[in-house]
């Protein structure tokens, strides 16, 4: 701890940016979540078509998929760095965000959009760009709460994780608790947000729909969770070089005792 200023300690600078990061990356994947994206097709990548519970069909994913991983090394570091308090903290902080990005975009869809502007991107291929506009930011009630929950549940399951398996090992085995913690989360985040969105909401997808589509999503988050364990290495590694060897192992031992 420096003699200085609060904001002039490394530690509170250290927190203040993952915590950016998390936050950001989690608001702005509820955003972009909207787009479906073709795996297959944007890898260059034949169509392979899954089979599961009596159902069948292509990797199509929300482009929010593909920020969800960071958003797990991030939750993870926060936990070994600051401890469940820590995570806690910006998991309710990204929730609040998240609500009031939602607000916000659906009282701009409610303003009276000026006549030239919505026919202003006629020629780039949209002929009212306010009805782009609503159907883009103007996700569904269903989609938005499930998505919500499902993240909070997911984050607060993460934590405990995390922290048990903290108390196994130690300090040994980062990547134990880093991929145990996700898998765990991740399969109930997953299901939850499906079953909200899909199955309590106004589609009502049938179970074998409902189980199918949320193992493919699962599995996708696992794989990418896995191959992103070597930035969780480095980050730790940078984080200990930022810090310095003494404070960075009084803030895992901190956050060990949390």
């Amino acid at each position: 701890m420096t003699n200085g200023r609060t904001l002039d300690d490394r530690a509170v600078r250290l927190f203040i940016g993952l915590a950016a990061f998390f936050c950001v990356n989690a608001v702005l994947a509820e955003f972009i979540g909207v787009k479906i994206f073709a795996l297959e097709d944007t890898l260059g990548l034949a169509p392979w078509e899954w089979n599961l519970f009596g159902q069948n069909g292509s990797l199509n994913f929300t482009v929010g998929t593909l920020l969800w991983p960071f958003v797990f090394i991030l939750t993870d570091t926060v936990n070994e760095f600051f401890g469940r308090h820590g995570v806690r903290f910006i998991s309710w902080l990204a929730v609040a965000l998240i609500v009031f990005g939602f607000v916000f975009a659906f009282l701009a869809i409610a303003t009276a959009p000026a006549q030239w502007w919505i026919t202003a991107a006629q020629a780039q291929g949209v002929p009212d760009y306010q009805a782009a506009f609503a159907a883009i930011f103007g996700q569904g009630m269903w989609s938005i709460v499930g998505s919500i929950i499902a993240f909070l549940i997911g984050q607060l399951i993460d934590v405990a994780v995390f922290y048990r398996i903290r108390q196994a090992t130690g300090e040994r085995h980062v990547w134990l608790r880093a991929t145990g913690s996700t898998a765990i989360s991740q399969l109930v985040d997953s299901f939850v947000v499906i079953w909200i969105a899909f199955v309590l909401g106004p589609q009502k997808w049938p179970t074998s729909l409902f189980l199918a589509v949320s193992s493919v999503n699962y599995a996708y988050k696992m794989l990418a969770a896995v191959a992103l364990i070597p930035l969780l290495y480095l980050m730790r590694h940078l984080i200990r070089r930022y810090l310095g060897e003494a404070r960075e192992r009084q803030l895992r031992q901190e956050a060990a005792a949390d």
